[in-house]
């Protein structure tokens, strides 16, 4: 999570109103919002990849995937956040007629940074892990060829899976499979790729 705003104690009917009109984009949580930060070339490269591997998946699918630019609600806390990218299997359900606020993906996607890392593994996923329509969760590393690949399980449980090199992502929720490979095409690894 970026450094807190300079607005805070606002309602999330203040927030949205906010965020509505901001140029850049925040996330909320607890009346506090934060300035998401600008990205790598590897961070773009990877989340642009990603996008474009589901979007081409899923074209004749009943799913659809979203960029950062979509907001998510964790309902049950009352937190915005902007993944990097999120896939909806079945009518979208948004909440209000602003069409901006999705609130029931089937599966989130972060790619990890220096100044993320531990909040996409920690605090946001504890969050994701709240809303009942994510089924899967991937964090992709800036600096080496590993994908992880959380599956929520019937028990509640979550199962981890680790993929690198010549492996494929299967997303059993959406029902595709992406070569790990062609999400990391063009992209610049090592550690200063993080951001």
């Amino acid at each position: 999570m970026g450094q807190p705003a300079e607005r805070t104690g606002l309602s999330p009917a203040e927030y949205l109103a906010f965020e509505r009109a901001s140029e850049q984009k925040h996330e909320y949580a607890n009346g506090e919002i934060f300035a998401m930060s600008g990205c790598t070339r590897a961070h773009s490269l990877l989340a642009g990849n990603i996008q474009r591997e589901l979007g081409n998946a899923l074209l004749d699918r009943a799913c659809e995937v979203h960029t950062s630019d979509l907001r998510v609600k964790i309902t049950s806390t009352g937190r915005y956040v902007y993944p990097d990218a999120s896939v909806v299997c079945g009518a979208p359900v948004f909440e209000d007629a602003e069409l901006d606020t999705l609130i029931n993906p089937s599966v989130i996607v972060e790619v990890l940074s220096d100044s993320s890392e531990a909040y996409d593994r920690g605090d946001k996923f504890a969050q994701y892990r709240s809303v009942p329509s994510i089924k899967e969760y991937v964090l992709v590393s800036q600096k080496e060829m590993r994908v992880e690949h959380f599956q929520r399980q019937a028990d509640g449980r979550w199962l981890l899976a680790i993929l690198g090199p010549g492996t494929q992502l299967e997303l059993e929720s959406a029902g595709v499979v992406i070569d790990v490979d062609r999400v990391y095409r063009k992209v610049p690894l090592g550690p200063s790729a993080g951001d």
